[in-house]
């Protein structure tokens, strides 16, 4: 998902160096979506492991 992130990011920096705002803005959302996305499965995961405890 890391890899999608920075996919979006840089699709984001070309565009919105050739002038195209709309698909910059697209994109820039887009790579924002899947970073909190991302957060969140890690956050889970931490949580999900703590409270399993070790074994």
């Amino acid at each position: 998902m890391l890899s999608w992130i920075v996919t979006f990011l840089i699709i984001a920096l070309i565009a919105g160096l050739l002038g195209f705002g709309g698909i910059a803005g697209a994109a820039t959302w887009m790579a924002k979506v899947l970073f909190f996305i991302m957060l969140i499965a890690i956050v889970v995961s931490l949580v999900m492991h703590a409270g399993r405890g070790r074994s």
